[in-house]
């Protein structure tokens, strides 16, 4: 079986109410089981067999989150893969495909009100090449799909706050000046970036486990805020790619724990 290069992780927060026909009980499928049969169905599975070719990642895990009625944004699902191949940084890390996945499993499943997205975005899985100067392309990769939200409600726009947390690695805070000037430089309407600071007070709740799949737990955070397109598991899942991209561009190789949530100033 090929060795997985990075872990896509993904942890939803918010109330899923389940459609009305769908017993959880007796339900013949699952989380996982819904999400293999999508990534199958649409070519983003890789065989777990020796040799396997295409596909991006291999299934590792998922579930499906009691509810805690104690807590301000529950912890719902989580969807866990683990990436098949190196990404040239002349392409995107595959969370677009990843969440768009995870949303018609939800769509499936029941009704599902996001508060707040957590995502492990594998930088390490970006190919070092040997020219430091080709990661400025990981930067510009996504920007090719922007046009998918051009036409969008002008009222669906949202406030959020995005961050992005490198575990016990600094990396992140490092560059964060320099990162937060790039955001505002290049020209995109699908996250509008107008403030940054170097705190994290989202207070969300996180499954202590997946801090043995990156450099955790979180204690160096760079927070940004802005403007996303939409609230959408679309738009969060290129916004991931957008900031995963960037933060490559400026040197970090190293996981990074994303969060992203609804913002009222």
């Amino acid at each position: 079986m090929r060795i997985p290069h990075g872990t896509m992780f993904a942890g939803l927060h918010g109330e899923l109410t389940l459609h009305p026909w769908r017993d959880p009980v007796a339900a013949e499928s699952d989380a996982y089981s819904l999400f293999h049969s999508r990534s199958v169905a649409m070519g983003w599975l890789t065989e777990a067999k020796e040799g396997a070719t295409g596909g991006f990642w291999g299934m590792n895990d998922a579930g499906q989150q009691g509810p805690d009625p104690q807590a301000q944004h529950p912890y719902a699902l989580w969807f866990q893969v683990g990436m098949s191949q190196l990404v040239s940084p002349k392409q995107s890390l595959p969370l677009q495909p990843f969440l768009a996945c995870i949303g018609d499993v939800i769509a499936r499943m029941g009704r599902f009100q996001l508060d707040a997205l957590q995502v492990l975005l594998p930088l390490q899985s970006f190919d070092r090449l040997p020219d430091a100067s080709s990661r400025h392309d990981a930067l510009f990769t996504p920007l090719s799909s922007t046009g998918w939200f051009f036409d969008r409600k002008p009222s669906a726009a949202a406030r959020v706050q995005v961050v992005l947390d490198g575990g016990q690695s600094p990396a992140i805070r490092s560059v964060a000046a320099e990162l937060f000037a790039r955001l505002q430089q290049v020209k995109q309407t699908v996250f509008v970036c107008d403030e940054f600071s170097l705190t994290d007070d989202t207070n969300l709740e996180k499954p202590i486990y997946i801090d043995n799949l990156w450099v955790g737990p979180p204690q160096h955070p760079l927070t940004f805020y802005g403007t996303l397109a939409e609230w959408s598991l679309d738009a969060l899942g290129w916004l991931a790619a957008f900031l995963a991209g960037a933060s490559f561009t400026f040197g970090v190789t190293t996981p990074l724990l994303l969060t992203v949530s609804r913002f009222e100033s």
